[in-house]
């Protein structure tokens, strides 16, 4: 232990280069970081609201295409956090899939009365701006890179 370097800084490690171009990359499309929380909140409420709002049993297929449309969108939200470089493409889906959703109770469903549809209408709005802000930032920052190099 005696040959070992407590130096504080990483300046003289032969991969810093490499370090620092990898940390960029990571980084370069986080402006969308505060955008991925509520993506994932608003999956997590699509897929249990159908036993919050209570329509799970009067609207059973449309409580399960809400929860496999929540499970969709929390994996898009775990996309965007892990891989934000790869997954950003896929934002416009979001657009998509929260029209989707606001039309769904009339299309899933039969007969909707007003809870289920504000509660679709309100995710499905979420969604959509969501994924409108999620794709602007994609494109901006997909402008920047290509750009510069």
């Amino acid at each position: 232990m005696a040959g070992v370097s407590h130096r504080g800084d990483l300046a003289g490690h032969p991969d810093i280069t490499e370090m620092r171009d990898r940390y960029a990359r990571v980084l370069g499309g986080r402006d969308v970081a505060l955008v991925d929380g509520p993506v994932f909140l608003v999956g997590l409420a699509c897929a249990v609201t159908p036993w919050i709002v209570h329509f799970a049993s009067t609207q059973p297929a449309l409580a399960t295409h809400n929860l496999i449309m929540g499970i969709a969108i929390v994996v898009l939200a775990l996309g965007f956090t892990v891989t934000p470089e790869r997954m950003y493409g896929l934002s416009w889906a979001m657009c998509a899939m929260g029209a989707w959703l606001v039309i769904a109770p009339w299309i899933v469903g039969s007969n909707p009365d007003a809870g289920v549809i504000w509660t679709n209408a309100v995710l499905g709005g979420l969604t959509f701006v969501l994924g409108l802000v999620c794709t602007a930032v994609a494109m901006r920052s997909g402008r920047g890179r290509h750009g510069a190099g």
